[in-house]
């Protein structure tokens, strides 16, 4: 196997990573609240009814902003039904999910779970455009922000929440140009009710950050000029638009899924240069940053069969992918093409964060555990932090069905403040190991402080909860730094994490 090279330059970077990038998803949807995060009468439940177990996992991820209540959910939310008294709080049917919802979880709860994880865990709230518009959206902006002496600051100070929320992020509807969303509308529909809402809520507030909708995925019909349409309506009024994306493997085309991230990154290079030819046409010297606030890997295709078999339950069990070693290093690849575009995405959130197509599992009654996921994840979180080096890879290539010549090597570089360099690394072949050698120029680094992998014999194997631990994280043997140039072998179909000191 011939070796993949790169070279490592503090002079050359990308970007400084905003910690948002590590942001995640909780909707109203199959279990990702009720038996997830909420299990009243679990025997690690806090007074609160949040789980213990599930609150270290999540402190353990590393997450950062997490956007709320969804999702599809959204377009039929009335955030009020979510508010005063649980007792008192209204059952109500969810189209998106054919569910009942019992808002048993609502606004506070949310707000109060995002205090128990810590002060890193930001609200990112959705207003309903989908069934409700402008007037909707001003007064839970003013429930929630407004300190107090208007009808709905009152009505949160007598509901038990004395202090404000602080919400500084509000995405401006939910994936509005997808017939399948209720109150689908088209760009133009949508552009102006984006417009009108961002317009009055910086009445209230200035400063409050506005993500519009963008495209659900690269494949709609209408991408680019969805975006397009809607930005001549909101550029000066919206800091984001937003981008949605989920890969699975389709008719056993594994190679294919590998690659995953070359859509990803081809994706986020688009929308820049529309945002960016919008913006041009505007005479603008506003630059729209992109907020990739659902990705993940999901086996889409079995979606429809299990919604449509619902008959209005109360959390059922939806979405819960299983996810495998291959799906890990999918998932890590695509960590990577975030991080290799920290300069213009600066809000990701995973979706979503529990039980539904997420990191972490629970059982009712029963434990909580780490999905394959989850390591991946973790450890961007943790060593991803800083600036991400420019890394343009010399690699192998193998052939794939949907994206013709691909690299074997996907890898980024973040170099921290204390001038430590974390490589992000996955080697693509299935079947052998991947040489690496990093030239590094100009960067103080004498030895190797880990060399983490992730992979298995068994590419199909998956933590269950049999077998909670049946994939974990081992260091690899012979990774060295010698005389400016690192040098390693990746293992076949792997995630790699190579801290440098």
């Amino acid at each position: 196997m011939r070796t993949a090279r790169f070279t490592l330059d503090p002079a050359f970077t990308v970007g400084e990573v905003n910690p948002r990038l590590f942001g995640s998803f909780v909707e109203h949807l199959g279990r990702c609240v009720y038996t997830g995060i909420f299990e009243p009468g679990h025997p690690t439940a806090d007074a609160a009814g949040l789980r213990q177990d599930v609150l270290d996992l999540v402190c353990e991820l590393g997450v950062t902003a997490i956007r709320y209540p969804g999702g599809n959910f959204v377009s039929g939310y009335k955030w009020e039904d979510s508010v005063g008294p649980v007792e008192d709080r209204p059952r109500r049917l969810d189209l998106a999910w054919r569910s009942t919802e019992t808002n048993r979880f609502g606004l506070s709860e949310y707000i109060a779970f995002l205090k128990k994880i810590g002060p890193q865990a930001e609200p990112m709230m959705a207003v309903n455009l989908g069934t409700r518009g402008v007037a909707e959206a001003l007064e839970l902006q003013e429930y929630s922000n407004h300190p107090s002496g208007t009808a709905l600051s009152d009505l949160r100070v007598e509901h038990g929440d004395k202090d404000p929320f602080g919400i500084r992020m509000w995405c401006l509807g939910n994936e509005m140009d997808g017939p399948w969303q209720t109150g689908h509308k088209t760009a133009e529909e949508y552009g102006r009710i984006a417009a009108e809402t961002a317009r009055a809520m910086r009445q209230i507030d200035p400063d409050v950050e506005l993500v519009a909708c963008g495209s659900s995925g690269q494949s709609m019909e209408t991408f680019a000029e969805w975006e397009a349409t809607v930005l001549k309506e909101t550029y000066d009024l919206v800091d984001y638009i937003s981008l949605h994306a989920y890969y699975e493997p389709l008719d056993g085309d594994v190679d294919s899924f590998l690659a995953s991230a070359v859509d990803m990154e081809s994706f986020i290079e688009n929308v820049v240069a529309t945002c960016d030819h919008i913006g041009a046409r505007l005479k603008s010297k506003k630059r729209i940053n992109l907020s990739f606030d659902e990705w993940n890997v999901w086996y889409l295709s079995r979606t429809e069969a299990e919604v449509s078999a619902l008959d209005w339950p109360e959390a059922p069990r939806l979405l819960e992918d299983n996810y495998s070693v291959t799906d890990a290093v999918v998932f890590g690849s695509l960590l990577i093409a975030l991080l290799r575009h920290a300069d213009r995405v600066t809000v990701a959130c995973l979706a979503q964060l529990v039980n539904v197509i997420a990191p972490i599992m629970t059982e009712p009654g029963g434990p909580a555990w780490r999905q394959t996921t989850f390591f991946p994840f973790a450890q961007a979180s943790r060593y991803g932090r800083g600036e991400v080096l420019d890394v343009r890879v010399d690699s192998p290539t193998y052939e794939t069905k949907k994206y013709g010549e691909t690299d074997l090597l996907h890898a980024t570089a973040v170099r921290a403040e204390d001038g430590t360099v974390t490589v992000f690394a996955v080697n693509r072949s299935r079947t052998e190991p991947l040489p690496l050698d990093v030239a590094l120029g100009g960067l103080d680094l004498t030895s190797v402080v880990e060399h983490s992998v992730l992979s298995d014999a068994d590419p199909d194997a998956r933590n269950t909860l049999a077998e909670p631990e049946r994939v974990t994280p081992h260091t690899a043997e012979g990774t060295t730094l010698d005389d400016g140039r690192l040098s390693a072998v990746l293992e076949p179909l792997s995630w790699n994490v190579i801290r440098l000191a």
